[in-house]
């Protein structure tokens, strides 16, 4: 679950980036989605044509968040993510004949969680989708933004004293998340996004740190998706758990939170088992218990350890991150980290993921 808010900074503060003029105030996903597509209804998926961009609707993102080790036994995470957000509909003509004008602009986020030294490190980078510089392709599929990469073959980015270079095994089958692919995150007329994951990615690499290279390998997990709507009214962030069990089965949950701080009835998940087949979890078949918080110095109170429970699936871990502040400053920030389990009654063991919380920095 990657929501929309983590796209309004980029329109507003660059919109020197590319023409967006008509880009007035932190509404624009709310207000500037006419004449593109909506997410509605279950559609059909094909693959590998959907893993590619989808311009009809106005915003979409590709996520790849990924634990890793070296062959010294050193922990890392990564995430490397890459937004699209359309400027005009297709049926619109560009004015003007330059090159440079574009149909829609680029931002990518690429962090770096080292457990071995103790240190997180972020980098951010923007585009507009003109002359080659950002762009998508289904097959194969490939979407970079510069130099940065993440695709069926290849991940690849660098920032702040570290660069990624990684193969990428077979992606897998994907998972539809939602009904049949449609999550919706509110009762309200096409806030919804078309959304699969793939939670269980065999990769393996080159990690350049300060310099030195280390060869390094472990698991990611991709999540696509793309719409045209916003968050509710009453809905002012989300907490965001994938959590890939030892057993091979993998857990994904959005907890939609209300402005009261309570969660949203539309919050969702979805359990995959062993053997890849995936089932909807309801909001109610998820209990989250946080038992410690993180403060930011730049301000805002995450929390930071919790107990995950889906009896249903016979779930029941404790998450904790690999470190407390793996917050991104951007803006709007938020914290997305690496994280362990450790299984208490779960039959699936302990294991590994990524948690996303917005909404609490600002």
């Amino acid at each position: 679950m990657r929501w929309l808010f983590l796209l309004l900074w980029f329109s507003v503060a660059h919109a020197a980036v590319a023409d967006l003029a008509a880009v007035a105030d932190l509404n624009i996903l709310r207000e500037n989605s006419a004449g593109f597509a909506r997410a509605v209804e279950p559609r059909t998926f094909e693959f590998p044509r959907d893993h590619g961009p989808h311009p009809e609707f106005h915003h979409e993102w590709w996520y790849v968040t990924g634990n890793l080790d070296s062959d010294t036994g050193e922990r890392s995470g990564f995430e490397l993510t890459i937004f699209r957000v359309g400027l005009l509909p297709p049926n619109v003509p560009t004015s003007g004949e330059s090159a440079w004008r574009a149909r829609e602009v680029y931002a990518a986020h690429f962090a770096i969680t080292d457990g071995a030294r103790g240190r997180f490190r972020y980098t951010d980078q923007y585009s507009r989708g003109a002359l080659g510089l950002a762009g998508a392709a289904a097959e194969p599929f490939r979407v970079w933004l510069n130099d940065w990469e993440l695709g069926s073959k290849l991940i690849h980015a660098r920032g702040q004293g570290y660069e990624l270079t990684l193969d990428v095994g077979s992606l897998g089958e994907p998972v539809l998340n939602g009904d049949h692919g449609l999550s919706r995150k509110s009762a309200e007329a096409g806030a919804a996004t078309y959304y699969y994951s793939i939670p269980r990615i065999a990769v393996h690499g080159q990690m350049i740190r300060d310099g030195v290279s280390a060869n390094v390998h472990g698991l990611a997990w991709l999540d696509r998706e793309w719409g045209s709507g916003s968050l509710g009214a009453r809905e002012q962030g989300w907490d965001w758990f994938a959590l890939q069990l030892q057993d091979g089965s993998a857990l994904m949950f959005y907890s939609l939170r209300n402005a009261d701080g309570s969660r949203n009835s539309n919050s969702s998940g979805t359990w995959v088992d062993a053997n890849g087949r995936g089932r909807a979890l309801a909001a109610n078949e998820v209990s989250i218990d946080v038992s410690d918080h993180w403060t930011s110095p730049r301000g805002g109170r995450y929390p930071s350890r919790w107990r995950v429970r889906v009896p249903s699936v016979g779930v029941d871990v404790e998450v904790r991150p690999v470190l407390a502040d793996q917050e991104l400053g951007t803006r709007p920030r938020y914290w997305e980290g690496a994280v362990d389990l450790r299984a208490t009654q779960s039959g699936h063991g302990a294991g590994r993921g990524y948690v996303e919380l917005v909404g609490y920095g600002e």
